[in-house]
């Protein structure tokens, strides 16, 4: 089983090759495409693991590492580092989970009424920090529309910069700009003045 955590290898150390060489690499010598597995997988696991929960993570890691495999004769070897390219495919897999990121969301507000915050904490320390997963947090992300929420969380827990989140959504860098702003908006509506996250 992946590892939850969040921490990601980067794309390539000191004699290391880019992933856009690995990638290349593969076209003729496909094991070497694991490589990239070893680099991304953790992270992506762990954004869709947050957005979706266990079960349904893992498919979307296996599913995207199946499909870019599939397409890696597509990929633009002039981007060294492939995270945001598995990003916007694992981003189109976790879109076709929207029900079940919604009821998570759902599952994790009862949660909070049902049995606590210090209890939840517990179920959820392996995918993130209990104050990440604050009630009046859960209500707020399930508010915001597909679109701005994927924005604000491929920045907010990918770690992925504007440039590229809009390289994973294939959107414009104003675009990203401009839904990141709007998904802000409406999460500071909605958390009380004492709580303060990243996502803000």
């Amino acid at each position: 089983m992946i590892d939850t955590e969040d921490g990601a290898q980067g794309p390539s150390r000191a004699g290391e090759s880019t992933d856009a060489e690995v990638i290349e690499e593969s076209l003729a010598q496909p094991g070497r495409f694991g490589v990239l597995y070893e680099r991304h997988a953790r992270v992506l696991h762990g954004y869709a693991y947050r957005r979706l929960g266990r079960e349904a993570a893992e498919d979307v890691v296996a599913e995207t590492f199946m499909k870019a495999f599939r397409a890696r004769r597509t990929y633009d070897l002039s981007h060294s580092d492939a995270r945001p390219w598995f990003f916007a495919i694992a981003i189109r897999e976790i879109a076709r989970h929207h029900r079940v990121e919604q009821a998570r969301y759902r599952a994790l507000s009862r949660s909070f009424e049902d049995r606590g915050d210090e209890d939840l904490a517990d179920r959820v320390a392996d995918a993130t920090s209990a104050h990440t997963w604050r009630k009046p947090l859960v209500e707020a992300l399930a508010k915001l529309s597909r679109r701005e929420r994927d924005v604000l969380l491929m920045v907010a827990w990918a770690d992925l910069t504007y440039e590229e989140a809009a390289r994973a959504l294939e959107i414009p860098l104003g675009t990203v700009r401009s839904r990141l702003h709007r998904a802000r908006q409406k999460i500071r509506r909605h958390l009380p003045d004492d709580i303060t996250l990243e996502l803000v």
